[in-house]
């Protein structure tokens, strides 16, 4: 039997409780289910559990727009980021509207019908279940959850330590007065470095083939902190988040329009962190800064670990392993117990699953994306998908705010069926994601491309998608509605 809901959400993370949230204030008497493939609330947050695990992004704009965070620390914690979506889904009865080890393989829209059917394998016993469904909404991110990217290095059958991907950190991993390895220049790899070294490590190195551009930031917002002593704390949190999109809209901005000052800027930087020391190769990018996300280091963490010399970077490219470390091209030798190989994700678009329409399958990549929310020629179905130059919550927010003002839309007017319509087949067209990072470029020709022109194109600027997405037209002439087929109940 299958169960019949007016929206399935897919996937139990950040986005998808901010999601049921915003459905069950927005639209209320409509029915949802979560369908989630692991057996526990918080995607990422509970996936990763590699020393240090923290955020990227400042929590006033990371966490909810309906729900202030109150901790001092601004650069949170995994355990605090996944406390705080679990608080979340608790307080509002969200949690009890979740299926855990539920895998979304299969979705087929019949257009006979203006719903979904859902096919879910189980994590216990491999059986499918089946969910039908007027609206699909996909909040799973975009890497898989079932491996990271992992290089086959020459070798690495001699090497007589650990290797291990952040992405399966476990508890059992002992590190303390080990000579450690971490290979990776992003934001795993800054953030794993310092931890390790904190944590007892003896001595941390990180190897990067090409360094990323870094900038150290306080882990507390002192106007924060300010703010919350003088103004309730809805009104502080309000103000230092629009604080801070402003500011990071116009570093973003900045480097996009001056990258030689940027550039200078950022070395800048590193240098006062760094007095005196030979920035090049390690801390001189080859790119423009934002081809590829700034790497945020709070409180300069990885700078202290660096002056302190309980961590080295080393530029090299890996030749081989050999039973007790690795081997550069260089013909430098870097000794190991232990390596951690922080070299990316693999993106996965809408969580892997299959989508037919009326029985014709789904080449998402023939797809253009609409308003970042919603794809061409798929009817009733849209996506939260972050922003990769702003903290992901503030895309995903918006987006669960305006699927809910079409889902009102619909009911107003007696629609049953949306779909978004490409009437202009000479536009050109763009991948999804353009940053020059090598985990997008591995995998960005499975996602949807996107246009040059509105409401196809990607803004990656929250200003203007509050714009498009909060306050814009639902019925723009580009969406196609349709009312309920004869035979539908």
């Amino acid at each position: 039997m299958s169960e019949h809901l007016d929206v399935l959400i897919v996937g139990a993370g950040l986005s998808g409780i901010g999601a049921a949230h915003h459905l069950q204030a927005q639209c209320p008497g409509r029915s949802y289910a979560i369908l989630e493939a692991r057996d526990a609330i918080g995607g990422t947050w509970d996936l990763f559990r590699y020393p240090g695990i923290r955020s990227d992004s400042d929590m006033f704009t990371l966490g909810y727009d309906f729900r202030p965070w109150t901790q001092a620390r601004s650069i949170a914690d995994g355990p605090a980021i996944l406390q705080y979506i679990r608080d979340t889904a608790t307080e509002a009865g969200i949690d009890q509207q979740i299926r855990f080890g539920h895998r979304v393989v299969n979705a087929s829209w019949s257009s006979a019908e203006d719903r979904w059917t859902v096919t879910a394998q189980r994590a216990d016993d491999g059986s499918t279940a089946e969910f039908q469904c007027r609206f699909l909404f996909v909040c799973s991110g975009y890497y898989r959850y079932d491996r990271g990217h992992a290089p086959d290095f020459p070798g690495q059958e001699r090497f007589t330590g650990t290797i291990v991907h952040p992405q399966f950190w476990s508890e059992d991993i002992d590190y303390a007065g080990k000579r450690v390895v971490v290979i990776g220049s992003g934001a795993t790899a800054v953030t794993l470095v310092p931890a390790l070294a904190a944590g007892g490590a003896q001595h941390v190195t990180m190897l990067q083939r090409s360094p990323s551009y870094i900038l150290a930031l306080p882990g507390r917002d002192p106007i924060a902190d300010v703010l919350r002593r003088i103004l309730p704390a809805r009104a502080a949190y309000s103000i230092v988040r629009w604080k801070n999109v402003l500011l990071s809209t116009l570093l973003y901005q900045a480097c996009r329009r001056a990258p030689r000052l940027m550039r200078r800027l950022l070395r800048a930087g590193v240098q006062q962190q760094l007095p005196g020391w030979d920035l090049d190769p390690d801390f001189v990018p080859r790119y423009d800064p934002w081809d590829q996300r700034l790497c945020l280091v709070p409180d300069a963490d990885l700078f202290h670990a660096l002056r302190d010399g309980h961590a080295a970077v080393v530029t090299g490219e890996v030749a081989e392993f050999t039973p007790s470390g690795i081997l550069l091209r260089s013909g430098v030798e870097l000794p190991a117990d232990l390596v951690v190989t922080a070299t990316g994700l693999e993106l996965l678009a809408l969580g892997g699953a299959e989508f037919t329409v009326d029985g014709e399958t789904v080449e998402l990549s023939g797809t253009l994306s609409y308003k970042g929310t919603m794809f061409s020629g798929i009817p009733n179905l849209a996506a939260a998908i972050g922003y990769t130059n702003a903290s992901w919550t503030l895309k995903a927010d918006l987006t669960a705010e305006y699927v809910c003002r079409l889902l009102n839309h619909m009911a107003d007017h007696g629609a049953t069926r949306c779909v978004p319509r490409n009437r202009d087949p000479a536009m050109r067209t763009e991948p999804f994601l353009t940053l020059s990072a090598a985990y997008v470029e591995r995998s960005i020709g499975q996602f949807p491309r996107q246009g040059t022109e509105a409401p196809w194109r990607l803004n990656q600027n929250y200003l203007r998608d509050v714009a498009a997405l909060r306050w814009g037209r639902i019925n723009d002439d580009v969406l196609e509605f349709a009312p309920a087929p004869a035979n539908s109940p």
